[in-house]
């Protein structure tokens, strides 16, 4: 799977300055699935992809819903988002970063 690379991952104080808000604001932002991130790389981290003009990618919060809902982990949600979805033509954190919600999330409840 295609998840970015370490250098593409903001930590917990990292987000808090990228976001203008606490590190328990961000925690509660991670609870409420408005992000979602791993700790594979170390560290626990938010791929900076996620964050769109000092806020969470608006589109995320649903995605992720329906993802977990469909059994993925965490980490299987982050790889799902950076991977080629050959029926978008692009991967899905770049469909939704280009508005492209229902579409993405069409697709992440057909894998269950």
């Amino acid at each position: 799977m295609n998840a970015p690379d370490i250098a593409d991952w903001l930590t917990i104080p990292d987000l808090a300055d990228a976001l203008d808000e606490t590190p328990g604001r961000v925690r509660r932002l991670l609870d409420e699935h408005f992000l979602i991130g791993s700790r594979r790389n170390g560290a626990f981290a938010v791929p900076a992809a996620f964050v769109v003009d000092g806020r969470p990618l608006p589109s995320l919060r649903g995605t992720i819903i329906v993802l977990q809902d469909v059994a993925f982990s965490d980490d299987e949600v982050i790889d799902w988002l950076f991977t080629e979805e050959e029926t978008l033509g692009r991967t899905p954190i770049a469909a939704l970063r280009d508005g492209h919600k229902s579409e993405v999330r069409r697709i992440a409840r057909t894998l269950a």
